[in-house]
């Protein structure tokens, strides 16, 4: 077998390893990016392989999964894939996230521990010398709020699927007690819990730096069963919410070649024109900080819809602008 062919045969051993529930052949198929033939010989492979693999039952379907996972001799990580351990958890510290960090750290930590001596002796060096010469830029913006205990408790309240309570200082209502369903988490540029208030249904964000005075209620209260946080993510342009709009954007020629390569949003879409422009549609709410990102552009974008977008422009050109004109 080639070099390569046993690597795939260990990549779909080690997903089996760490699924719980078992994977179908369509399932392990998509994990390692073989067609449906190829992935019925490896599984034949794996039992040989393995002997304790196991097949479950699921409805019309067969699971398969290995478990207790697999030997530390085939889970031996790479010098990339703890580089990279490294550099995410260096990135968290330098925006502001210390417990994520730490908890990334700790990871590290026990990965190495788990390696043997022997491997981990052989990767080392280069490890170390891969971490030197990388470095997360510097880039503006503003420092999460990150409470160690606040997070833990949140993630208590979604795990054990119960109630919150809490005084928030933000809102139509500074200061009052709110009564919340937790969705979810959100972490960005500034951390939120996603949460409907009591007697609603309708998810809303509110900041982890304004919550006080948390409290566990007893009262049972989950999520929807069709609520996506990802989704409900996805549908805003940054972290502000609003009315959902379809945008549509044209990059001139002169940016039309950075464009094709970023992303404004996970549901765009990109059409090249005659002249070079490139138009580009999705549909989001949170224009505010659509129009915040888009100055970044200069005068590479014109805004074609909707309304909303350019008024929103208009008015931080202006209030920049006025700013920028007042003597010291």
């Amino acid at each position: 077998m080639r070099h390569e062919k046993a690597g795939v045969l260990l990549e779909l051993a080690r997903h089996l390893g760490s699924s719980a529930e078992g994977m179908t052949l369509d399932e392990m198929a998509r994990a390692v990016g073989v067609g449906r033939r190829t992935v019925e010989r490896m599984r034949d492979a794996l039992y040989a392989l393995f002997p304790r693999m196991e097949e479950v039952q699921d409805g019309p379907a067969k699971r398969f999964r290995i478990p207790q996972g697999l030997d530390g001799f085939f889970q031996a990580p790479t010098t990339e894939e703890l580089a990279e351990l490294a550099m995410a958890a260096a990135a968290l510290r330098q925006a502001g996230a210390e417990p994520r960090a730490r908890s990334l750290e700790g990871l590290e930590r026990k990965v190495r521990a788990a390696m043997r001596s022997s491997a981990l002796r052989r990767i080392v060096p280069d490890l170390e010398a891969l971490v030197r010469s990388e470095a997360i830029a510097m880039q503006a913006g503003p420092r999460p709020f990150e409470d160690e205990t606040l997070i833990a408790t949140l993630r208590h309240a979604l795990i054990a699927m119960k109630g919150l309570a809490f005084v928030y200082r933000g809102g139509r209502r500074p200061g009052a007690r709110r009564s919340v369903t937790p969705y979810g988490l959100m972490f960005g540029r500034a951390n939120y819990l996603v949460a409907a208030e009591r007697g609603s249904s309708e998810p809303r964000n509110w900041r982890l730096d304004r919550i006080g005075d948390l409290e566990v209620l007893e009262t049972p209260a989950a999520a929807p069963e069709d609520f996506s946080l990802q989704a409900y993510a996805a549908s805003s342009f940054g972290i502000y919410r609003g009315d959902v709009e379809d945008v549509v954007l044209r990059i001139l020629p002169g940016g039309a070649e950075e464009a094709v390569r970023w992303r404004f949003h996970p549901s765009q879409s990109l059409e090249p024109q005659p002249d070079g422009s490139v138009i580009v549609r999705f549909r989001a709410s949170g224009m505010r900080e659509l129009a915040w990102h888009l100055l970044t552009w200069r005068d590479q974008v014109e805004i074609l819809a909707p309304q909303s977008l350019r008024e929103t422009m208009v008015e931080e050109l202006e209030l920049a602008l006025a700013l920028a004109r007042r003597r010291p």
